[in-house]
């Protein structure tokens, strides 16, 4: 039987044996493209708490907000093992020492068995690179890397601040090194060119991504980009377009690359538009039920 999408669930009950979740974690990052260092402000589609809006909060011990996200985890999930996931703003931006403190932190806690980390492509100095070799050798560990497009026109619209080129770069450093890498990917972004998102994936995927996230383009209040939609001059995706180019995305790589995220996960409190995407499992259902109306799958039209 073919398989329809290989997931971040197939891969890890692979690994494990088991079903394995993500405890999402604050080490009290913040951003270079938000601090003065690259730029300000951030990307324009970037929520105050810097895709953090699922972690335990500030201020608490590393291991305080792993247990207080297993014990919420636990509610549907009766297994003891865990991801310590470092989720919001740039989580390699700090100082050394403090990095291989917390990482170390979140190792020793008895239900972690590894590390996933969210950066960006241009906050891997050598030292850090040297720090997450060693990791990679005594646990499981992949790095998140935020490319959203290759489109560097669309890219500095939305002020992500870095040349793709830096993106590339990076994923050299992590091959060598044989580190896992997962890529994000936004479709729907701001004067983004028809086929941007599926050559976005095909380039991350020629640099040898590990793994996809493919996020649905949204609006969160208090961001520039609530403003570029409130004026009329930004324009979101039906859920019809949305799952269209989800699959043509999932037909056209290796069926080997891990799917992280199919959707984008937004805070209902939050979320100005589209409305549609507070419903993630019936996206999700959709993305599925179009599979199978096309009689299609992760890899059918890949070519080596």
């Amino acid at each position: 039987m073919i398989r329809k999408i290989y997931t971040l669930n197939d891969f890890l009950k692979e690994k494990f044996n088991e079903k394995i979740y993500k405890v999402s974690l604050d080490g009290g990052f913040t951003c270079p493209n938000r601090d003065g260092k690259f730029s300000k402000g951030g990307c324009i589609f970037c929520s105050e708490n810097g895709s953090g809006d699922f972690t335990s909060g500030k201020l608490k011990s590393i291991h305080q907000q792993i247990d207080e996200q297993v014990e919420l985890v636990s509610k549907k999930y009766k297994g003891d093992k865990y991801i310590a996931y470092f989720q919001n703003f740039t989580n390699t931006y700090a100082d050394i020492n403090y990095l291989r403190k917390i990482y170390e932190e979140a190792l020793s806690h008895k239900n972690i068995v590894g590390l996933a980390i969210a950066t960006r492509p241009d906050c891997l100095e050598d030292d850090i690179l040297k720090l997450l070799d060693e990791l990679n050798k005594k646990t499981f560990l992949w790095i998140e890397l935020g490319l959203q497009t290759i489109n560097d026109k669309v890219a500095k619209y939305f002020n992500r601040a870095y040349e793709t080129k830096i993106y590339e770069e990076a994923s050299q450093k992590l091959n060598k090194l044989n580190i896992k890498f997962v890529t994000h990917i936004i479709i729907g972004l701001p004067k983004e060119k028809k086929d941007d998102y599926l050559k976005t994936a095909i380039f991350s995927q020629n640099c040898g991504t590990w793994g996809l996230k493919l996020h649905l383009m949204y609006v969160v209040k208090n961001t520039p980009l609530e403003k570029l939609y409130q004026s009329g001059n930004l324009k979101v995706h039906t859920k019809e377009e949305y799952i269209e180019k989800i699959v043509n995305i999932l037909e056209n790589i290796s069926p080997e690359i891990v799917i992280h995220r199919m959707t984008g996960d937004g805070n209902r409190e939050t979320l100005v538009a589209p409305l549609w995407s507070i419903k993630k499992i019936d996206v999700l259902n959709s993305i599925h039920k179009e599979l199978k109306k096309q009689n299609t799958y992760q890899g059918r039209l890949y070519i080596k």
